[in-house]
């Protein structure tokens, strides 16, 4: 008799999580205007980056070989910063046109829903938890392996000023 209870108990909970997800009009309207906000607010921040460094004169003390370094570091941030905003500017584009589209939720890469906890914390996410994981698992993967390879360039290079140090 227990098992039974058990049973039943059990398939209600999994029949929940199999119903298909839809969204209502008014979440879909929730959704995309957070998406222009976060969008907006992205044209902010570079429009406030693009006056700060515009206000720097270009002519003032560079400083030390520290200084320029660091100066340096700042700038190449700047840039992956900026990267990151441009690529996070085109998946808020691609869910809006998702929305368009009627697609909005579903994965690019398997097209199961894409659960809306993660579509809440994430608006413009095109990829569910499983296909985001296996992709960022994939990038990893990729990252090791450039960076093995520019080790071993750098390796490479490193003997070649050595033999040219002992030869003179």
């Amino acid at each position: 008799m227990k098992n039974k209870n058990k049973e039943k108990s059990a398939a209600p909970s999994k029949k929940i999580a199999e119903e298909p997800q839809t969204f209502s009009a008014q979440e879909i309207e929730e959704v995309k205007k957070t998406l222009i906000g976060m969008k907006k607010a992205i044209f902010k921040e570079i429009d406030a980056g693009i006056k700060e460094g515009s206000s720097k004169d270009s002519t003032e003390y560079r400083g030390d070989n520290y200084d320029i370094a660091s100066s340096e570091r700042d700038r190449e941030l700047s840039y992956m910063l900026g990267d990151r905003e441009r690529k996070k500017v085109r998946e808020i584009d691609n869910a809006l046109i998702k929305i368009k589209e009627g697609t909005y939720g579903v994965c690019d890469e398997c097209g199961e829903p894409i659960s809306k906890k993660r579509l809440k914390v994430i608006p413009y996410s095109n990829l569910c938890i499983n296909c985001q994981s296996r992709a960022e698992e994939e990038e990893k993967k990729q990252m090791s392996e450039d960076y093995i390879d520019h080790l071993s360039a750098l390796t490479l290079l490193n003997e070649d000023e050595a033999f040219k140090d002992s030869d003179e």
